[in-house]
């Protein structure tokens, strides 16, 4: 059975490719049965079969068994665009993880997904056969790729792809040298919005968003694929994060903070062009002009007739909703939205998942804004072009539209949230409790962040289909920090020790115009850090917390699923926490970018009771290093607080943070400091300003001085050093 589990994730090697070709490392082969065969394949199948099953590494048997109904996935064309923002995709997927999950075993699931890796469009059949891993009892072992790796066309440069097709045909396995992404290689610097090009764009950063979106899925016949603890709410809260880090790194580049998208019959100002290539569909990524309007929407293709006076009616719903802090029911009563569970109920409405209170009268808001700007380039079809980036969580972030988009659901919410009593002593204090300060080591000066570029690599290989076989490495470029330590002293004035929920956030201190923020806006673009609990013996406590050991966010090599890292064993409870660990924010980029000259920002930390916070579960073994923005894994969210605490509530009577300040609170004022150098993810070096690579290693080996554009040029044929740590 652990083979047949494994044998799932070949189904992700090349997946264009049909199953039959040679898979993995190992170049295992399907043996399907001649009926599984697509009718263009059937009168040649024993060819096909003996082609490539006579040199292959492993022939992997699959079972004939009665297949389900598949007519309404097959809808979706299989070389078309997918979306989740979509109602009928999200119904032909919502139908095909059904199927996936109701197969009675490991061997069925593998047999039916042998028969619709054949038909059923890649995208579609790799977000659902990976849902269905995560959450079928008897695959839940098993580490699905990245989706940058199954599908890196929808994350870099096209030009990227030639090159590879280039090295992995002339150059043999083994001896391939990194390929070079070009960094901000959408726009020129005349378009002011590319000063943030690196933080929408990052691969790290929209694999975060596919991911959430993966382990948070709309629809399913079983409702507890859904229906997670507090979902409504981390939809909320994991965008409004994303919302206040993209702030502060649009006023680290001299950018006022996002302007919200709340009039849909304005034009949309900013254009977007996104230079990326769809594999499946064969067509470029349609762009968004300047100036474009949505309009209404008249698409029989994709199912979608819908007015623009429809976004506007459900958000009028919305706001009366608020005001009057009370839903519809579908049977006319009225849900009060309190304040243990309002937001959750709200985040449902507005995500419009299967969950949803009331989706026929709240409608899909949220998911229809992405539509109508995705289709803004082609309403009525007539051009017979595919949605743009914004219809897709994989590729949402790169576009500017998204966060002034988010920002105005964002304004939803916090209406809701004003509706709410501001948080007193009894809430924000705790007894016997003192914060004497807080403070920021590591990297030389005291309280200073540290930002520069980063250069890291990940294996294309996976997604290259009808290629040679072999790893096919690029390199990117990413902001990166220096690690640190918190140091936090705490005074404990009471007899015993207590347990405390320490909370971590940073924020910036002055506006665009270098005017201090009043507390209502600064606690807004209130970054979490981190959030952890440590006991508190009486008498002082210096506190030391490592920034790697954040509650927000996941390591490179995880985000980027690293195998080597994954507990070799499948069945492992280890093995199966790796796989949901994919969920969270990408550590490289827990910093903001700062600025050349310093960036103000102020520290702050809380202590709070952990009696009052704590949620009795077991989380032995749980994936819960990542859960601020995603959960745990079959567990609740760890923590009773509202999300966002103590900042998710307006304060009236403080006007500046220090008015809010309470005794088991401190706050530190600090810089981030950004340098304008590039160094190699595991190297001592760094690219310096005329763009050579310079690194001294301390195995001895003479410093490294290679031409950075030489390499970008030619890049399999440097090699500058004979030590792999020295080789890009």
């Amino acid at each position: 059975m652990s083979d047949a589990k494994n044998n799932l994730l070949l189904f992700f090697d090349r997946p264009s490719e049909p199953c039959f070709m040679q898979k993995g490392e190992e170049n295992a082969v399907f043996e399907i049965p001649d009926n599984y065969y697509p009718e263009k394949y059937q009168r040649v199948s024993n060819a096909i079969g003996n082609r490539f099953g006579s040199d292959a590494g492993r022939m992997i048997p699959i079972r004939n068994i009665a297949l389900p109904n598949l007519d309404l996935p097959m809808e979706l064309p299989y070389n078309e665009q997918f979306s989740l923002f979509v109602p009928k995709h999200r119904k032909l997927a919502g139908r095909l993880i059904d199927i996936f999950m109701g197969m009675r075993d490991v061997e069925d699931l593998q047999s039916v997904c042998s028969y619709c890796q054949l038909r059923i469009n890649p995208y579609m059949f790799n977000y659902c056969l990976s849902v269905a891993i995560l959450h079928r009892p008897d695959t839940k072992g098993l580490s699905i790729p990245t989706f940058a790796e199954s599908f890196p066309d929808k994350f870099m440069d096209p030009k990227v792809f030639r090159q590879a097709r280039e090295v992995s045909s002339v150059v043999p396995s083994g001896a391939r040298m990194p390929i070079v992404i070009p960094s901000n290689y959408t726009a020129s610097d005349t378009e002011p919005e590319q000063r943030v090009a690196y933080f929408r764009e990052d691969i790290g950063i929209n694999l975060h968003h596919w991911h959430w979106h993966l382990v948070y899925p709309f629809d399913a016949a079983d409702r507890a694929i859904v229906n997670k603890d507090r979902r409504g709410e981390l939809f909320y809260y994991m965008h409004q994060q994303i919302i206040a880090r993209y702030n502060v790194e649009r006023m680290c580049n001299n950018l006022s903070r996002v302007r919200r998208y709340n009039n849909f019959r304005a034009a949309i100002e900013e254009g977007y062009f996104p230079k990326l290539d769809s594999t499946v569909a064969s067509r470029a990524w349609p762009p968004r002009f300047a100036g474009t309007t949505i309009r209404d929407l008249d698409r029989p293709v994709d199912q979608i007739r819908s007015d623009v006076s429809e976004l506007e009616t459900w958000r009028d719903r919305f706001l009366q909703a608020i005001e009057n802090m009370s839903v519809m029911l579908p049977n006319g009563r009225q849900l009060p939205l309190d304040e243990e569970t309002g937001i959750d109920v709200l985040g449902n409405l507005m995500e419009s998942s299967i969950i949803s209170r009331n989706r026929p009268y709240y409608g899909d808001l949220h998911n229809m804004g992405h539509v109508f700007i995705s289709y803004s380039h082609d309403p009525d079809h007539r051009h017979l072009e595919q949605f743009g980036v914004m219809g897709d969580s994989a590729t949402a972030m790169r576009d500017p539209v998204f966060y002034r988009w988010h920002a105005y659901i964002d304004d939803i919410f916090h209406l809701y949230k004003y509706k709410l009593t501001p948080y007193g002593n009894d809430r924000l204090d705790f007894p016997n409790i003192r914060v004497s300060s807080v403070s920021i080591e590591g990297g030389g000066t005291p309280n200073t962040l540290n930002t520069l570029w980063e250069q890291s690599t990940v294996d294309l290989g996976r997604g290259m289909d009808f290629t040679p076989r072999g790893s096919v490495l690029a390199r990117f470029t990413h902001l990166q920090h220096d690690e640190y330590n918190y140091v936090i002293e705490v005074n404990n004035t009471g007899g015993s020790s207590v347990m405390g929920m320490f909370r971590i956030f940073i924020a910036p201190t002055v506006d665009e115009s270098g005017k201090p923020f009043s507390f209502d806006e600064q606690r807004k673009l209130m970054i979490e850090l981190d959030k952890f609990s440590q006991g508190v013996k009486p008498g002082n406590n210096t506190i030391r917390r490592k920034s790697i050991d954040s509650s927000v966010t996941i390591p490179y090599e995880r985000t980027f699923r690293n195998q080597a890292d994954r507990p070799a064993d499948p069945g492992t409870a280890g093995a199966a926490e790796f796989d949901f660990c994919g969920c969270g924010w990408p550590h490289h980029m827990l910093v903001p970018k700062g600025t050349t000259q310093g960036y103000p920002m102020v520290l702050f930390v809380m202590v709070s009771n952990w009696n009052d916070d704590r949620v009795e579960q077991d989380l032995v073994g749980s994936c819960n290093d990542a859960a601020s923005y995603c959960g745990i894994r079959d567990r609740k969210y760890p923590d009773r607080r509202a999300m966002g605490f103590p900042f998710d509530r307006p304060a009236p009577a403080a006007t500046t943070l220090s008015d809010f300040l309470r005794p088991n609170m401190a706050v530190r004022d600090c810089i981030v400091r950004f340098t304008d150098r590039t160094r190699q993810r595991g190297q001592q070096g760094y690219i310096d300003s005329n763009r050579r690579q310079r690194s001294t290693e301390p195995c001895g080996c003479p410093s490294v001085n290679v031409d950075i554009d030489a390499l970008i040029r030619k890049p399999y044929y440097y090699i500058p050093c004979n030590h792999k740590h020295h080789i890009f």
